[in-house]
């Protein structure tokens, strides 16, 4: 077995020029953005995108080898102005082309963004930013204006298998795993060639003659921590993937992103708020009760706490899910702002206003108001609009569709506004309309 003494497996393992990185075969395909560059042997400033421990950083120094240049890396993590402000000097001085990659670019904020902006413009520096967020969202127009957009995608299980391979042929020795166990490695791994690197050297290390099974492996190698960043990419994606199903009705792939954001430990309640907002905008009156089954659930959840109360999520997303859908209570609440922001002038018809003094009395405050309840069908049919709003049409906020309850108010409507039309051959009672 070979030894690399004191170098950790994943760098001593790590791809010395493009054509070995695995997995990416989207940018090495004709015309892929970096086989475009291996061609022209021109390194364009750049920002790597993509999830963690798929070879970012690898792919950054083996473009700088192609094109002979000087090679220096930081992390934005630890790094500030001053160090800026020495690499630029030192490349000023270097006579061949300099490339800095910045690790975790997003963590500059945008006056460390803005100090650079002028040395890669000038080609004092050829930047290669490394992030595992979306650089729209957290790097300046200007500097994405300066940079290509290299979307890395994160390595599905035959790339991780040919990783596999590759360190028993560098190692020659067989990884100490039964099929079923390596499959589960893969399947820890999640795409992150890093840590499968990891758990190889664990392996590879172990001192055992038996191929170790699904169990053995857990006991050994640590458990990989849930990409998640309550702040960043993966939390508002999964939370959008947890919504989108929700309102196409796909029960179960909105109970897995329910178990992927539970995994990650995000907030109970940041969850019962986005179900809770369903409710009101994707359900609405066609199913009433799906708010009241969501209140229900984080009354429950407050009640038993984790994780007994957790069912009450998947509870709650399940009766979501399959509820019948409609946006029009949410449409409707969306065109009466609009109309109330527009016409914050006009008053309500005096007749429906009450008049408790002498003076409104005279002015004609509450004149002519028929009370409802007084009427033979309990519907007067009067004007509650300001009489502005009815120069071009009669208001119409609300329409409920032909799904759940929202039939029932549908019926309802339209039997009211027979009545206020004067349809005096209408025979049918509110009450049958109800029922």
């Amino acid at each position: 077995m070979k030894k690399f003494f004191n170098t950790p497996l994943a760098d001593a393992m790590r791809p010395k020029n493009l054509e070995e990185v695995i997995g990416q075969e989207h940018l090495f395909c004709e015309n892929g953005a970096l086989q475009v560059i291996i061609q022209s042997k021109n390194v364009p400033s750049m920002i790597l995108w993509g999830p963690t421990g798929v070879g970012k950083t690898t792919i950054a120094k083996a473009l700088a080898k192609i094109c002979d240049a000087e090679f220096i890396a930081i992390s934005a993590i630890n790094s500030g102005v001053a160090d800026i402000r020495k690499i630029v000097e030192t490349a000023r001085k270097y006579v061949g082309k300099t490339i800095l990659m910045i690790d975790e670019i997003h963590h500059f904020n945008k006056t460390q963004q803005d100090l650079f902006l002028p040395f890669v413009e000038d080609g004092t520096i050829t930047l290669i930013g490394t992030t595992t967020e979306n650089p729209s969202f957290y790097l300046n127009s200007a500097l994405l204006s300066r940079c290509k957009i290299i979307t890395l995608k994160i390595l599905d299980e035959n790339a991780l298998e040919k990783i596999l391979q590759r360190v028993e042929k560098q190692m020659e020795k067989k990884l100490p795993l039964d099929s079923v166990a390596r499959e589960a490695l893969i399947s820890l791994s999640c795409g992150d060639a890093r840590y499968l690197l990891n758990a190889c050297e664990e392996l590879i290390n172990l001192k055992t003659t038996k191929l170790l099974d699904v169990d053995d492996l857990q006991k050994l190698i640590s458990k990989r921590a849930a990409n998640f960043d309550k702040n960043g990419d993966v939390h508002f994606n999964l939370i959008s993937a947890f919504h989108k199903s929700l309102r196409g009705s796909d029960v179960d792939a909105a109970l897995y992103y329910l178990a992927r954001m539970m995994v990650a430990k995000e907030d109970p309640y940041y969850i019962l708020r986005r179900l809770a907002r369903f409710a009101t905008e994707d359900i609405g009156l066609s199913d009433p009760n799906a708010l009241l089954q969501v209140m229900a659930a984080k009354e429950n959840y407050d009640f038993l706490g984790s994780p007994e109360g957790d069912y009450a999520l998947s509870y709650a997303t399940i009766y979501c899910a399959t509820a019948p859908k409609s946006n029009s209570a949410y449409l409707a609440h969306k065109a009466a702002m609009e109309a109330a922001e527009n016409s914050t002038q006009l008053m309500p018809p005096k007749n429906i206003l009450n008049a408790p003094t002498k003076m409104m009395k005279e002015e004609g405050y509450g004149q002519g108001y028929i009370y409802d309840h007084d009427t033979p069908n309990c519907f007067s049919g009067q004007n509650f609009f300001p009489e502005e709003l009815l120069k071009k049409s009669h208001p119409k906020f609300f329409e409920p569709n032909e799904r759940g309850f929202e039939r029932e108010l549908k019926k309802r409507l339209e039997y009211w506004r027979d009545l206020k039309r004067g349809n005096c051959l209408l025979k049918t009672s509110f009450s049958s309309i109800c029922k």
